[in-house]
């Protein structure tokens, strides 16, 4: 039990530390591009046990997410509002952590090696600006922790769009 109060701490800290990393790359920044392509590098350098990271952008004309700046292998480039994991978290507004991909109904399967992913919706004055996806070759790789910090960082980001 010691040891995972350790980790928890040591997981607070280590992402209280890249958000502050990312406030510090993004401030005085306003291009949107270029900030969202600093997040994902930072999160790649910064998180363990992952394989793609990297934002989606809606599109309100045609009604989807498109692939904007990541790292990892090429990905799927259009995803419609409500299919996937990326498009249900979007339609929902909410973000999604799931333990396994394979048993999410109508999930998207980009890299076979995807095991687990979070998806966090990024809105900004009410308005769908896209999501930030992570996938791990690990099932169950993100859990409540994770989720809490990556939407401090996302919010921190959102700051900067």
């Amino acid at each position: 039990m010691f040891q995972a109060e350790k980790y928890q701490g040591a997981k607070k800290d280590n992402y209280g530390l890249v958000t502050k990393q990312l406030k510090a790359l993004l401030d005085g920044e306003p291009n949107e591009i270029a900030n969202l392509s600093n997040a994902s590098a930072l999160l790649n350098q910064f998180l363990d046990r992952i394989n793609w990271v990297g934002f989606y952008l809606y599109e309100e004309e045609s009604n989807q997410l498109v692939l904007g700046p990541f790292q990892g292998l090429p990905a799927c480039v259009r995803i419609p509002l409500g299919r996937g994991v990326c498009g249900t978290s979007a339609s929902e507004r909410k973000t999604l952590v799931v333990e396994d991909v394979h048993s999410f109904p109508g999930h998207i399967a980009c890299d076979a090696a995807s095991q687990s992913e979070i998806v966090i919706p990024l809105f900004k004055d009410g308005k769908l600006l896209g999501v930030l996806d992570i996938d791990s070759p690990e099932k169950a790789r993100f859990d409540e922790e994770d989720q809490k910090y990556l939407e401090a960082f996302t919010e921190e980001l959102l700051k900067h769009l």
